[in-house]
């Protein structure tokens, strides 16, 4: 593959896939083939053990081999960040039932994305490559949402807000679920060390606010914060637009 621009040559991958060879044999290799593989490394062992060697051996082809391929690990990304979003049945499904239950799956599918690919918590999406799945996924987001009384712009605000929910609670949950193993001790025995301090300052009357709190204050469950937080945004945006329309609605006259 000729060198070229990292961008150009994700697109044309990305929408092309790998160009008929001129001549010599057959590759041995698919680019579905090359992207699961990656996607799998990074499952496994996060970002940053994923590298063209490391894949190549995933593979059992050389590293000099793969470059035919993928030019180097920045396309290598591209591609997997595409090959992991898109139009899932659920969402589709869910479209028929109105604006919010759309949302609602699409939220939740975008949570199950961050949590299943913890890696894609550590890539950076600000500038998306845009490829054919992810140019799907906007293309359902804009169905579902084509009810609401918006504006485009404020659509794709609104995709971006809920995307960001999505992101920031995943990655909350997977720093909770990684503490284990970085801290070296258990959750309970994390706060059995905090216990006997907590205690004395929450009788010491510094604090009456936490010392009052329902025993049941830190029971929540991830699911359940989640839910919570999502109906909040969600009961947000319905009372933006009933008072947008309340406001644009003609004013009655008093005769």
């Amino acid at each position: 593959m000729r060198e070229q621009n990292p961008l150009t040559t994700s697109l044309q991958l990305l929408w092309n896939g790998l160009p008929d060879p001129e001549k010599g044999p057959k590759p041995k290799l698919t680019l579905n083939q090359i992207v699961s593989a990656g996607v799998s490394l990074a499952d496994a062992e996060g970002l940053d053990a994923l590298s063209m060697r490391r894949l190549a051996r995933a593979l059992n082809v050389g590293t000099m081999s793969l470059y035919r391929y993928v030019p180097s690990k920045t396309e290598l990304l591209n591609l997997m960040l595409d090959s992991v979003v898109g139009p899932s049945q659920q969402r589709l499904s869910s479209v028929d039932g109105g604006w919010r239950s759309f949302l609602t799956a699409t939220v939740h599918a975008g949570r199950r994305l961050y949590l299943d690919h913890p890696w894609t918590l550590q890539a950076n999406w600000s500038r998306p490559v845009l490829g054919p799945n992810s140019v799907a996924d906007l293309e359902l987001f804009m169905t579902g949402v084509r009810e609401l009384p918006l504006s485009d712009q404020r659509k794709m605000d609104l995709a971006t807000v809920l995307d960001s929910y999505a992101q920031g609670t995943a990655r909350q949950e997977m720093m909770w679920i990684n503490a284990a193993a970085d801290s070296g001790m258990t959750d309970d025995e994390f706060w059995s060390y905090q216990l006997p301090t907590l205690e004395k300052e929450m009788t010491s009357g510094r604090f009456p606010m936490m010392a009052a709190l329902d025993e049941e204050t830190f029971n929540s469950t991830w699911d359940e914060s989640f839910e919570f937080g999502l109906q909040l945004l969600l009961d947000g945006l319905e009372n933006d637009i009933r008072r947008s329309e309340r406001d644009s609605a003609p004013k009655k006259s008093k005769n």
